[in-house]
């Protein structure tokens, strides 16, 4: 009810905010009607008016369960060795560089480095209001094209990897996790972090035994506070398995098709012979494959939600340049 309450709130927030920006730009207009010098003033609130709109119509179409939490995202490569491991990290620089843009918190709780170069996985704790819902519109399985860097007769590869995200659970969620169904493993960590990393065992891995899912966290100090950030994200882990199980019975039941999950190519990313990033649900496409890498990836994630709110999102197709 709270939770409920909030939103309203927020809604009657933003009504009234609005009305008053209009009403300001109608004074705006009929001053410049009058001759006053107030073009850029005028040109200034209609742009922040837009920026308001289109802010409040992704916001209002984030209104499931979890929306409004934190994220924690997994990647991980494709086949492909080294290609897929290197394209695997440019996902993570990608999704990094977003939150940084939006003004999210990121934080790296575990990667594994690839064999030559890139990344086996890495998992991504993301904090700011709305995370979970904003990233679930990149859930799926992301497609790069482009002459690769690490074949010496230059020629055009194809790689795949893989995006998923879990909401962060509050803090009054019942997951009980008994200690006879979890092992936990200590270990040196093998990135950046001093004198520290490499003398003590302050990694942690955690593996449930009745489902086999495996958390590992290595981005802290101290064994502890690992061994706190792993178990949040078992947690959340456990949780969204628990809800899979319980929409496939529903399926099941009511013989409903699944919506585009993980597992499905959601965009293609060219960057040879052309420049294109296609979402192939919403069919949203630019140009611009760099400034996408570089984290522009809202009006991707506000295509797909407008795509989803209105019923119209296509499924996800092969590409015709393969």
């Amino acid at each position: 009810m709270m939770q409920r309450r909030r939103r309203l709130e927020e809604d009657v927030t933003l009504v009234a905010s609005l009305g008053r920006r209009s009403e300001d730009l109608k004074v705006l207009a009929d001053w410049l009607q009058q001759g006053e010098a107030v073009e850029g003033e005028l040109a200034s609130g209609l742009d922040d008016l837009q920026r308001e709109v289109e802010a409040g119509e992704v916001k209002k179409m984030l209104g499931g369960e979890h929306d409004a939490r934190n994220a924690i995202i997994s990647i991980h490569p494709g086949a492909g060795g080294t290609e897929s491991q290197d394209w695997a990290e440019m996902l993570l620089r990608m999704y990094l560089r977003w939150a940084e843009k939006r003004g999210f918190k990121a934080d790296v709780v575990d990667t594994l480095p690839g064999d030559e170069a890139g990344i086996k996985s890495a998992t991504v704790e993301v904090t700011g209001e709305y995370a979970y819902g904003l990233l679930m519109a990149e859930v799926g399985v992301h497609r790069l094209v482009r002459i690769s860097p690490f074949d010496s007769a230059k020629r055009r590869h194809t790689s795949f990897a893989s995006l998923y995200v879990w909401p962060e659970l509050p803090e009054d969620v019942d997951i009980v996790i008994e200690d006879k169904d979890l092992r936990v493993d200590t270990y040196r960590s093998s990135g950046a972090g001093g004198q520290h990393v490499n003398v003590t065992d302050s990694a942690i891995r955690l593996t449930h035994l009745p489902t086999g899912i495996v958390v590992s966290c290595q981005n802290e100090r101290s064994q502890h506070k690992n061994r706190a950030s792993a178990m949040k994200v078992l947690k959340s882990r456990l949780y969204d398995l628990k809800l899979k199980e319980q929409q496939a019975a529903m399926d099941k039941l009511g013989g409903e098709k699944k919506e585009i999950g993980f597992g499905s190519q959601i965009r293609s990313y060219v960057m040879q012979p052309y420049q294109m990033v296609k979402d192939l649900r919403s069919r949203h496409t630019t140009g611009d494959v760099q400034g996408v890498l570089d984290g522009e990836l809202d009006p991707f994630i506000k295509a797909y939600l407008m795509g989803k709110a209105s019923g119209t999102l296509g499924q996800a197709v092969a590409d015709d340049d393969e």
